[in-house]
């Protein structure tokens, strides 16, 4: 018999269901999330080839049109966007305190946002799938937000690229 107070048969039927359906969306948005994420970076294991050249790291353009990949600074595993318009590798302030890298010089930096103040850093190892470059430069921007490094020129013109369709083709030069 069912007091009405959900200690009967009647009631734990309706907790079963309702946590049901929190496990059903909890799974749910745990699926979405990662099919976003995917979409934002279809390159988080990136595509490494081979052949007597060495290896060539292979990425694909994400739906907003820009090359988002996972890599690793100094061993610590972070997210690029390649920027070919970046002099620098730029890192925020909060991921340089992070992987504890040194402020340098103290500089001025050209920005989207205008010009900012920026510190000169060296990083130990950067690297792009199975391409890995030691001692390239970059630049701190405190007011650099997000969790992105924008891999600028001080990586990227130490290899060789090829775009075809919405590919990116890198290779060590």
């Amino acid at each position: 018999m069912n007091n009405g107070q959900g200690g009967g048969v009647g009631g734990i039927g309706r907790w079963m269901m309702i946590l049901s359906w929190v496990l059903l969306l909890g799974l749910m948005a745990f699926l979405f999330n990662g099919i976003l994420e995917k979409q934002r970076n279809p390159n988080q294991a990136p595509l490494t080839l081979r052949d007597d050249r060495g290896a060539q790291v292979v990425l694909k353009r994400n739906r907003a049109g820009h090359y988002v990949a996972s890599g690793r600074i100094n061993g610590h595993p972070v997210l690029f966007l390649l920027d070919t318009g970046a002099t620098d590798v730029a890192i925020s302030d909060e991921l340089a305190r992070r992987l504890d890298l040194p402020r340098g010089r103290q500089s001025l930096s050209q920005t989207a946002n205008g010009t900012v103040i920026s510190w000169q850093t060296r990083l130990s190892e950067v690297g792009l799938g199975e391409i890995t470059l030691t001692d390239v430069s970059a630049s701190v921007l405190p007011t650099m937000t997000g969790s992105e490094v924008l891999l600028g020129m001080s990586f990227l013109k130490q290899l060789e690229w090829t775009q075809r369709g919405d590919q990116l083709m890198l290779r060590k030069l």
